[in-house]
């Protein structure tokens, strides 16, 4: 296994979430290349944890389909292909399609001035080039557009594709100017809500992932 400079680790504290977005950015980024097992008193040694955690985040990033596993065998990182990757792309595409279509036709007035407001305020973000808390926010508008949709059945479903994708979305933002186009492509989508424009909030959103499935197959390509 890869030697792990000590600053990338998380330390005192450290929660199984904050284990497993650590382990999966270092997967995506490919400073642990497929094929390189994690041992679990290894991972807890340099996460200062017991080894209950490390299962659970080994858990979690097998779920993610980031790290595969045999009995009685160490974790391995796993080969994430482009194609597959592509695959989750395209469902998610069409998910947040019919969030971002159902969240024009439902949303209320409030919902509507608060993801206004908040991608208002993303700006800054992108003007300082704070990637990380741009990344944050990021979760939270598309949070937005889930639940505008108002239903609970394919809230359910888009927030478990997401979750397999979220390292390599997270990804996106290391590519040069990547902040200020995700910042327009949202632009566009709350515009389309604010008008109640379904079908213009349906294909921005789609057009929106697919431009992220563009941008985070790079990482995949190169790992």
């Amino acid at each position: 296994m890869k030697q792990i400079k000590r600053k990338e680790i998380v330390r005192a504290g450290t929660t199984v979430e904050q284990m497993v977005r650590a382990v999966a950015d270092m997967i995506v980024t490919g400073a642990l290349l497929p094929g390189e097992k994690l041992d679990e008193i290894t991972l807890a040694s340099r996460f200062e944890v017991s080894r209950t955690p490390v299962r659970e985040a080994l858990r979690e990033l097998g779920a993610m389909g980031l790290v595969g596993r045999e009995p009685n065998r160490s974790a391995v990182v796993t080969n994430v292909s482009g194609a597959y990757l592509h695959s989750m792309f395209e469902a998610m595409a069409e998910l947040e399609a019919i969030c971002a279509r159902l969240s024009a036709e439902r949303m209320t007035v409030d919902e509507r001035r608060t993801l206004e407001l908040e991608h208002r305020a993303s700006a800054r973000l992108v003007r300082a080039g704070a990637e990380e808390d741009y990344a944050t926010y990021n979760v939270e508008f598309h949070n937005q557009l889930y639940r505008g949709a108002h239903n609970d059945h394919i809230f359910e479903l888009v927030t478990q594709t997401r979750a397999r994708l979220a390292p390599f979305r997270r990804a996106q933002f290391r590519l040069p100017g990547r902040l200020a186009k995700s910042f327009d492509e949202h632009d566009i989508i709350v515009t389309a809500i604010m008008r109640a424009d379904a079908q213009a909030a349906r294909q921005a959103a789609y057009s929106h992932v697919a431009n992220v499935s563009d941008a985070s197959v790079v990482f995949a390509e190169h790992r």
